[in-house]
C-alpha cells in the first residue's frame, strides 16, 4: 500500500484532465501522529580511522507526522532530536562528540528536521525533503523512505512506520573535527550516514 498518488504513465490527453481515484485504505490514514521514541530509532554510522565503522544512535527525540491519505503532498513531518542522548557505546567517545569539537551540546541542544515537500520515487519509497539544522546551520537534507504499512497494534493505537537514510557531509554544518593518521588520512570520515527506523501513534481525536 503506497502513502502517495501513483502518476498515471498512461493519462489521457491535457483536453481531457481527470482527477485519480483516493484509495479509501489511503484516505484513512489522513491525521496527526507522534513519533514514538520507545519503538523509533534516529542513528547514525559514519567511517572511522579509514578502516571501519562507528555506529550510533541518539536516545531522546520527538516529533511529529500529518499525513493527508487523500492529498499526500500536503503531509509534513517535523522532528526534534536532543544531542546530549548521543549513544556509541563508549561513554568517552561520546563525552567528545557532545563537547565543543563536534556538536557543543551544551549551546546547541537539538538538532531538528521540518519537511519542505515529499514525493514518490516508485511503489511505497518516497522522498522527502526539508531543512536540516545542527549547531545553527540550516541546510537542505532528502531522506529516501520506506512505507512500511499501517496497523492497530494490541493497545488499539493506530500505527504508521517508516524506515530510511540519507547521507550526508558533516561538514556543511560546522561538524569540522578531524585528526590526522599517521599511516595518511584522518580519523574521521566527512560523510556521514543518517538512519531513521521510525514508528508513529494517530492522535487519539484523529482516531476517534
Amino acid at each position: 500500500m503506497a502513502l502517495f498518488n501513483r502518476k498515471n504513465n498512461n493519462a489521457p490527453s491535457a483536453t481531457a484532465t481527470i482527477a485519480p481515484a483516493v484509495d479509501p485504505a489511503l484516505a484513512a490514514l489522513t491525521g496527526e501522529y507522534a513519533i514514538d521514541p520507545a519503538h523509533s530509532s534516529i542513528g547514525f554510522t559514519v567511517r572511522h580511522a579509514m578502516v571501519t565503522n562507528v555506529r550510533g544512535s541518539f536516545g531522546e527525540h520527538e516529533g511529529t507526522l500529518k499525513l493527508d491519505g487523500s492529498d499526500p503532498a500536503n503531509s509534513t513531518a517535523s522532528l526534534d532530536v536532543r544531542i546530549a542522548s548521543i549513544d556509541t557505546g563508549i561513554a568517552d567517545r561520546d563525552g567528545h562528540l557532545v563537547s565543543g569539537d563536534f556538536f557543543d551540546a551544551e549551546k546547541f541542544p537539538l538538532m531538528t528536521f521540518r519537511s519542505t515537500h515529499a514525493e514518490q520515487l516508485g511503489g511505497d519509497t518516497y522522498r522527502v525533503t526539508g531543512d536540516l539544522t545542527i549547531k545553527d546551520v540550516t541546510r537542505p537534507l532528502s531522506i529516501d523512505l520506506e512505507f512500511n504499512g499501517s496497523a492497530t497494534d494490541v493497545y488499539g493505537n493506530e500505527r504508521v512506520g517508516f524506515e530510511g537514510s540519507a547521507d550526508i557531509l558533516r561538514s556543511d554544518w560546522g561538524l569540522t573535527w578531524n585528526a590526522a593518521l599517521e599511516t595518511g588520512g584522518v580519523m574521521v570520515s566527512d560523510k556521514v550516514k543518517l538512519g531513521f527506523d521510525i514508528s508513529a501513534i494517530k492522535s487519539a481525536a484523529a482516531q476517534a
